[in-house]
């Protein structure tokens, strides 16, 4: 059911940038590390940038790193693009929860919006829709100020890279995990979901301990949407 009295205004998109200011260190600092990692691969610092920026996913972006190769060969080039859709998989319902929101939005506005996308303010502005809040601004504000921040975090995380010989020494790579980890507690609603998400946990790990590879994404998506269809409050 799409709602009514849908309203865009700049009050809206401040109150969602001003909704990002506590996460920010989280931001920044995924930023730069992915900024290290793509010094670390060999990417230019130009490539870098257009990257993050342009490409702006987030943890897909950590996935293609691990893949890419210099050159590039079509083996390579399929894995990375496979691999990257199971990630963003989610996106599609993410998307489909923000339908009652925006739906009323003009197209012109509401696709390239949504190229501001990510778990971060989704889960940020979906807390504030369900406290009534129908100014979509918030959900603008909010991406827009994530990417400006995103974009920047990446140039000293480049810089560093060069100077950094193994990122694991700093505990770097436990950044991204945090990060995602520390979103799941304000989506918890009860015990009844636990069990969903256990189960999504547990076949992940055994996909990635019997095949390997990130196949445990797409099979833990799965099995925990399942689940969660028939066991979910």
């Amino acid at each position: 059911m799409l709602e009514k009295n849908v309203t865009l205004s700049l009050k809206g998109c401040t109150h969602g940038a001003l909704m990002c200011v506590p996460v920010l260190p989280g931001v920044i600092a995924l930023g730069a590390v992915f900024g290290t990692v793509a010094a670390q691969k060999g990417l230019t610092f130009l490539e870098t940038v257009l990257m993050n920026s342009l490409v702006f996913a987030g943890a897909s972006q950590f996935v293609a790193m691990e893949i890419y190769s210099n050159p590039v060969s079509w083996g390579t080039l399929i894995a990375m693009v496979g691999v990257t859709g199971a990630v963003n998989m989610r996106m599609l319902l993410i998307g489909a929860s923000l339908r009652p929101w925006l739906g009323q939005v003009p197209s012109y506005q509401t696709y390239p919006a949504l190229f501001f996308l990510t778990d971060l303010n989704w889960l940020l502005t979906l807390s504030e829709y369900d406290k009534g809040t129908r100014d979509w601004g918030v959900y603008l504000g909010s991406g827009v100020f994530v990417w400006s921040i995103w974009s920047l975090s990446v140039i000293p995380g480049y810089f560093a890279g060069s100077l950094i010989s193994d990122p694991k020494t700093f505990g770097l790579d436990v950044v991204l995990p945090a990060f995602f980890a520390a979103l799941l507690v304000p989506l918890w609603k009860g015990k009844r979901q636990t069990v969903s998400w256990l189960i999504a946990g547990g076949v992940a790990a055994i996909t990635w301990a019997i095949v390997g590879g990130y196949w445990s994404i797409f099979t833990g998506a799965i099995a925990g949407a399942l689940a969660g269809a028939y066991l979910d409050e």
